[in-house]
C-alpha cells in the first residue's frame, strides 16, 4: 500500500488530495441516496417558488402582496433557485442540489488539509483531513436542504483565504478574501461579527497596512451591495437581514430550551396582529422582538444567564437535554464528545506566541459566544467543527513529542 511507503505520501500531494476528495464523495454518495431530503420544505419551498414563478425573494404572501424577504439570509435560496434552471422533475432537482453539497463538503476537506499543513506535518493533517471528511455529523449534512454545507464550505475557504493573504498579501489574495467574506455575511447574520473581529485582528495584531483593509472593505461591500441597494430601495434602510430580535428571542424566552422555542405567547402574538401589512411588516416584526427578547432578560437575569451557560456546554460538548431524533446515536455523539473535550485540552497546550493559532482560537471563542447568546441546534457544530480538530492536533502532536518522540522529519 502507498500509504504505508512514508516517502511516497511525503511527496505525492496529488495522490493524497485525490484519495481525500475520493474518499469523501464515496461515503457522501450513498448517504443521500439513503437518507437525504426528498423535497423542499418549508420556508426553502416557500422562497425558490416565489423566485421562479414572481421572481421576487418573498417569504410572506398578504392576499397577493408579496412582501420582500428580510427574514433570511439570501445566498442559500439563490443556491437553490439556480439549480431550479436545470428544469429536473422534483426528485432529479433535489439530488442535484444535494449531490452539489457532497462536491462542496469533499472540495472543503482538501482546503482543510491545506490550513491543517499550516501548522502541522503533513501525515498529522491528512490523517485529520481524513477524520473531518468521515465525521458524522458531516457526512450526514450533505443530505440535508440547509445552508450549513454551504456555510461550513465557505467557512473553512475563509479561513484559508485569510492565511494566504497575511503570508502574501497580494491583490488575488486581498479579493478571493474579501469576495468570500461578502458571501458569508450574505449566507449568515452572524458572520458580519467574525468579519469585523477578523478585519480588528488583521490591523492591531497582523499589522495590515490601512489601505489593504481598506480594499478588503471595499471588495466585501461590493459582493453584498446589490442586496443592500434592493433592501434600501425597498425597506429604506441599509442592512442584509432583520432577524436579530426574532433570533434572540427565539433563544431567550419562557419556553426557551439549549434548541430555542418557537411558541408564542398570546399578549407577543396579539402585538404581530397589530403589524401593518407593508413593507415595514418585518422590520416592525423583528422589533417586537427584540424588545420581548430584552424584557425577559431584564426580568429574569438570573434565569438567562443559566440557559446561555447551558448553551454554551453544549456547544462544546453535548447537549444532554437534546430532542432531536438519533442525537444520542453513539456515532453522533461520542465523536463530538471526544472532540470537545481534546480541542480545549490542545487550546491549552498551543503557542500563546502564534497569531495564526491566536487567531483561530479567538474566532472559535467568539463563534461560541454568539451561539450561546441565540441558540444551539446539532447542525451548528459543524461551524466550529475544523477549529476543534485543530486544536485536537495540537494535543496529539503534544502527545507525540512527548510520548512517541522519534527523529522522522515534521516536513
Amino acid at each position: 500500500m502507498y500509504l504505508n511507503n512514508y516517502q511516497y505520501f511525503k511527496k505525492n500531494e496529488t495522490f493524497i488530495l485525490a484519495l481525500l476528495i475520493s474518499i469523501s464523495i464515496f461515503v457522501r454518495i450513498p448517504v443521500i441516496l439513503l437518507f437525504g431530503d426528498t423535497s423542499l420544505e418549508n420556508e426553502w419551498e416557500v422562497l425558490v417558488d416565489n423566485l421562479i414563478v414572481h421572481g421576487t425573494l418573498s417569504l410572506r404572501n398578504f392576499d397577493g402582496f408579496l412582501l420582500p424577504d428580510l427574514l433570511l439570509p439570501p445566498l442559500y435560496s439563490i443556491y437553490l433557485y439556480f439549480f431550479s434552471l436545470f428544469n429536473l422533475e422534483e426528485q432529479n432537482y433535489i439530488r442535484l442540489i444535494l449531490s452539489s453539497q457532497v462536491l462542496l463538503s469533499s472540495i472543503s476537506v482538501v482546503v482543510f488539509y491545506e490550513i491543517n499543513k499550516l501548522f502541522f506535518s503533513k501525515k498529522i493533517s491528512f490523517y485529520s483531513s481524513l477524520f473531518f471528511s468521515l465525521f458524522p455529523l458531516h457526512v450526514y449534512a450533505c443530505g440535508q436542504i440547509s445552508s450549513i454545507s454551504l456555510q461550513s464550505f465557505l467557512t473553512i475557504l475563509f479561513f484559508y483565504f485569510f492565511f494566504q493573504f497575511t503570508n502574501k498579501k497580494n491583490f488575488l489574495s486581498i479579493f478571493l478574501f474579501s469576495f468570500t467574506s461578502g458571501l458569508l455575511m450574505l449566507l449568515r447574520g452572524e458572520f458580519i461579527i467574525i468579519f469585523f473581529v477578523s478585519i480588528l485582528y488583521l490591523l492591531f495584531f497582523l499589522k495590515i497596512p490601512l489601505k489593504n483593509i481598506f480594499l478588503i472593505f471595499l471588495i466585501s461591500l461590493l459582493t453584498i451591495s446589490p442586496y443592500l441597494v434592493r433592501n434600501l430601495i425597498t425597506f429604506k434602510t441599509v442592512t442584509i437581514t432583520k432577524s436579530f430580535g426574532y433570533n434572540l428571542w427565539k433563544g431567550n424566552n419562557i419556553n426557551s430550551t439549549v434548541e430555542g422555542s418557537v411558541l408564542i405567547e398570546n399578549n407577543l402574538q396579539n402585538q404581530i396582529n397589530q403589524i401593518s401589512k407593508d413593507h415595514l411588516y418585518e422590520i416592525n416584526f423583528d422589533k417586537i422582538f427584540l424588545n420581548q427578547a430584552l424584557k425577559n432578560i431584564k426580568e429574569n437575569p438570573k434565569r438567562y444567564l443559566k440557559l446561555f451557560t447551558q448553551k454554551l456546554a453544549s456547544f462544546l460538548f453535548i447537549d444532554i437535554k437534546s430532542s432531536q431524533p438519533n442525537y444520542y446515536n453513539p456515532f453522533h455523539y461520542l465523536p463530538i464528545l471526544i472532540l470537545g473535550v481534546t480541542a480545549l485540552i490542545g487550546i491549552y497546550l498551543s503557542d500563546k506566541k502564534s497569531l495564526q493559532l491566536n487567531y483561530l482560537i479567538l474566532i472559535f471563542f467568539v463563534n461560541v459566544i454568539i451561539f450561546s447568546i441565540f441558540f444551539i441546534l446539532p447542525r451548528y457544530k459543524l461551524v466550529i467543527l475544523p477549529l476543534q480538530i485543530v486544536f485536537s492536533n495540537i494535543l496529539v502532536e503534544y502527545i507525540k513529542i512527548k510520548f512517541f518522540y522519534s527523529n522522522e522529519s515534521t516536513d
